[in-house]
């Protein structure tokens, strides 16, 4: 069983495996498209080109602010946590970051948006039901 999260949660970070801007996108397509790479964190947000409804309207409901960040994007401390981690779901707390989720995670939702507040829900404990 996961030990309980710090509180209060100051924000989530979804941390994509991948880097953001045009260059990064067009990289990340080939290599997902032609080479079998995947991001688990893109599966769950993203539709081929454009971020799931599901995936916004469920983040909306969190209560919790939940922000996306991709590799080339993440502040210095939180990129020193996360290290070789990503794509993963991060916790800042008063006390620092927290991984909330890992890939293998993220990926065992099979990139299904409610499976990943169920895991998301689970990781966070009683104190932080989701909607």
């Amino acid at each position: 069983m996961r030990p309980t999260l710090p509180q209060p949660l100051i924000r989530l970070i979804g941390v994509y495996r991948a880097d953001g801007g045009l260059v990064g996108e067009v990289r990340y397509l080939i290599g997902h498209y032609l080479r079998g790479q995947s991001c688990s964190l893109c599966d769950i947000t993203h539709a081929t080109l454009r971020r799931k409804a599901a995936w916004d309207e469920r983040v909306r409901a969190l209560g919790i602010p939940f922000e996306l960040v991709h590799l080339n994007e993440m502040e210095p401390s939180l990129a020193a946590f996360v290290g070789d981690r990503a794509a993963c779901v991060v916790a800042e707390t008063d006390n620092g970051w927290v991984l909330v989720l890992s890939n293998d995670e993220l990926a065992a939702t099979g990139g299904d948006v409610d499976a990943f507040m169920e895991a998301l829900e689970s990781a966070l404990g009683p104190s932080m039901q989701i909607p």
